[in-house]
């Protein structure tokens, strides 16, 4: 049976924070019952529990630790061995010790897929966690499938990962965060909520050619033509730098009011500012899909004045009102060091990868990845430092909130949905570049 994608997504406005909260207080299901049991241990949440005393749960997964995708690969590779730090503190997911093995992709699809062959065909992983972009999670759940694994992943949110071919066949893709499509939906909607006066007259559309970028700006041009927003530019173009530069010339030369940029990193960001403060272009509002969200590595790339007015839709931000989520920012900051804020949302996409998969393997008793596919398609609804997780058929998180951020006077703060429990008034109108 082939599943059919369905119109608007449910995350536009999550209920209420304070219910998030309630859900994720409980520690990981670390040190829980899984299997034959023989000895006592702390779950780390106060309370003892039998466990069973196998060898380690391996995992495996490539990151791009070089390449183009290097600052986000770097992030995630903190996030999963943050939580395999503390799991393995706390006795390990259902009493045993988990080892992970990371393998540097160099953010190439053809590595990605000889990597993932290793892991799997060479090594026998028992769990296989995702690299980063939907660009590299595709042929890795090509390979996963092959192999009867479950690929759970983080950062591989595009329709094309989903309506793959091996995904319609295998429903083995397992996406922690929000559906990138419907990053830009708390916009559009705050924009057609605005009296028509007040609402951005035109807007541009630049993209790169990547999945992450191309799915939601496009919905967003969508949404927003329906509401008479007209647009001026839309390009998708390769993500090369005489590129970059030739299409922020060309947004700048149309002045639309609105940018929203189909970005898939910090450096495409950067080179789009610096040619809008070289051409003295200043939309009104500028946001993009990726970049902004990477704390200190792109307030550290463009400057604290220039990306102040700069917006970035994601499910999660340092500040998030998640007990689990504050524990772990604390834990990334006694670390790394840096400023709270300044922690990449790569690291909590990461982490949630993490999560979902110890709570798999003790309601299935190990790591049988047949077992773990149907509990994960259950309906069940699970925890993570970034809110409830609820998969639908085609593996998305269904139940994932999707929020605005904005940077406001050096910080960076959440911003919509306007009603939501942690929201600050937007900056309807960008600030000048700092010269």
């Amino acid at each position: 049976m082939r599943w059919r994608r369905l119109g608007v997504k449910h995350v536009l406005f999550p209920s209420s924070s304070s219910s998030l909260v309630t859900g994720v207080i409980t520690l990981l299901g670390i040190a829980a019952v899984a299997g034959c049991t023989s000895a006592p241990a702390t779950t780390g949440t106060g309370t003892t529990t039998s466990v069973n005393t196998r060898g380690p749960i391996t995992i495996g997964t490539s990151l791009s630790l070089t390449g183009n995708f290097s600052t986000d690969g770097v992030a995630f590779k903190r996030g999963y061995e943050l939580w395999v730090a503390d799991v393995n503190a706390h006795g390990g997911v259902g009493g045993r010790q988990v080892k992970l093995t990371i393998l540097d992709d160099g953010s190439s699809p053809d590595q990605v897929v000889a990597n993932y062959q290793k892991l799997l065909g060479v090594d026998h992983v028992d769990m296989a966690f995702g690299p980063f972009s939907s660009v590299l999670t595709g042929p890795a759940s090509e390979v996963a499938g092959r192999f009867g694994m479950a690929l759970i992943e983080g950062a591989g949110g595009a329709p094309s990962v989903f309506d793959s071919p091996t995904n319609q066949a295998d429903h083995n893709v397992f996406d922690v965060s929000l559906p990138i499509a419907d990053e830009m939906d708390p916009l559009v909607s705050w924009i057609a909520s605005l009296p028509s006066g007040q609402r951005p007259r035109s807007a541009a559309y630049p993209t790169v050619q990547d999945p992450f970028g191309e799915a939601p700006v496009q919905r967003a041009q969508a949404l927003l033509q329906n509401v008479g927003v007209n647009t001026l530019y839309s390009q998708v173009f390769p993500e090369t730098d005489s590129m970059l530069t030739t299409q922020a010339d060309q947004v700048a030369q149309s002045g639309a009011q609105l940018v929203v940029l189909g970005s898939t990193d910090v450096p495409t960001v950067a080179a789009f500012m610096r040619e809008f403060e070289r051409m003295h272009y200043r939309p009104k509002l500028f946001i993009a899909a990726a970049g902004p969200d990477q704390g200190t590595a792109f307030s550290g790339a463009v400057g604290l004045s220039n990306a102040n007015g700069m917006m970035v839709p994601n499910g999660w931000y340092p500040g998030y009102a998640n007990a689990d989520s504050g524990r772990v920012v604390a834990e990334y900051v006694r670390k790394y060091g840096g400023p709270a804020d300044g922690v990449n949302a790569d690291v909590a996409e990461a982490y949630s990868v993490g999560e979902v998969a110890a709570q798999a393997i003790v309601a299935t008793g190990g790591t049988d990845n047949a077992k773990i596919i149907s509990y994960l398609h259950s309906g069940v609804r699970l925890t993570s430092v970034q809110g409830p997780v609820q998969f639908d058929p085609l593996g998305e998180n269904g139940a994932a909130a999707g929020f605005i951020f904005q940077w406001q006077s050096s910080s960076f703060n959440q911003v919509l949905p306007v009603n939501e429990a942690g929201s600050v008034p937007i900056i309807a109108a960008k600030p000048d570049w700092a010269h």
